[in-house]
């Protein structure tokens, strides 16, 4: 239990260490820098050197207690930025996947909605356009024709960057997200939002650590777009830290949507795959005659939507009459 116990907190200090402290620690060299160079001496690395050496002969720095309280401060102050930036970051990451956005106050909520019906606006055309290629090619074909697809493939391209599905949240990550749940729906009459927390509990270990993997990197990189955020006010002092605010910006965004684009591949994918193992497991399916723990033939859209109607818990009764 001891060395059970030694390990848990050797992790978690490591954790702590590499998530909190080494960023906090780095935003508060990057803060000294931009109090002490200003903008009259962005690069001026003897007036630096000169100032941390001043800094490293004062009296206080040459005592021991001194050395202690000095470090004490700079690991508090280190953690305090890390947790700043891991806060922030889940704000960042609320509004980037926008799920909630209706129920956001009114400025933001019309902002949302504006902007959702723009994207809207940009992918109908975009699949209008794709849709059209598609069926010229179906109509070439019909005649023993073959069109180029260089055009059908860039048209295709131009509506997923914008989405996948037809928008339904103001963000990319957010509808990206939202794919997989409409395609679940359309396809196998599954609701995601219902099936999947009986579904984890019945999946290998092994998918179950991709999945929890490819949600940790969403979060890592949305705290990245989140130190970014952090960093725009050092600017005020030492313009430089604008660009170190632009390239976490762009690094945030671009890791952001990678992470949210493998992550609902993989919910999608999982679910795809184990959903009828779930209703086999819940005796909804029919069984292999030659294997008792394998389900017999493909999930359906009819199998899928029995297994949404079981695992939806009944809705609330309605209140009692009054008066």
């Amino acid at each position: 239990m001891g060395g059970l116990l030694s390990e848990l907190g050797k992790k978690l200090a490591e954790r702590w260490l590499s998530l909190l402290v080494l960023p906090g620690a780095l935003y508060l060299a990057v803060a000294a820098t931009a109090t002490v160079l200003g903008h009259t001496h962005p690069f001026d690395l003897p007036r630096l050197t000169g100032q941390i050496t001043a800094w490293a002969n004062h009296a206080a720095a040459g005592t021991v207690g001194g050395q202690v309280v000095v470090l004490a401060a700079v690991l508090a102050g280190a953690a305090a930025a890390g947790l700043a930036a891991q806060t922030l970051g889940s704000l960042t990451e609320r509004l980037g996947l926008a799920a909630d956005w209706p129920t956001w106050t009114p400025p933001f909520r019309h902002l949302a909605a504006w902007r959702t019906a723009r994207r809207r606006h940009r992918w109908r055309t975009a699949a209008r356009t794709w849709h059209d290629h598609r069926e010229r090619a179906a109509l070439a074909r019909t005649r023993g024709q073959r069109t180029d697809p260089a055009a059908r493939h860039a048209a295709h391209q131009a509506m997923i960057r914008i989405a996948l599905e037809e928008p339904q949240r103001p963000t990319w990550s957010g509808d990206r997200i939202n794919a997989a749940v409409t395609r679940l729906e359309r396809d196998l009459h599954l609701d995601l939002l219902a099936l999947w927390p009986h579904l984890w509990l019945t999946l290998p270990e092994e998918t179950r650590t991709e999945i929890t993997t490819a949600r940790q990197n969403l979060t890592r990189a949305t705290t990245l777009t989140a130190w970014a955020l952090l960093y725009l006010p050092l600017t005020v002092w030492w313009w430089p830290a604008a660009l170190i605010t632009a390239i976490l910006a762009l690094t945030g965004r671009a890791r952001t949507h990678n992470a949210t684009d493998t992550y609902a591949l993989l919910l999608e994918a999982t679910t795809r795959l184990h959903a009828r193992h779930l209703a086999h497991h819940l005796g909804l399916t029919p069984t292999d005659l030659t294997d008792p723990t394998t389900p017999a033939g493909a999930l359906t859209p009819e199998t899928g939507d029995t297994l949404t109607r079981h695992l939806t818990p009944s809705p609330a009764p309605p209140p009692p009459a009054t008066g």
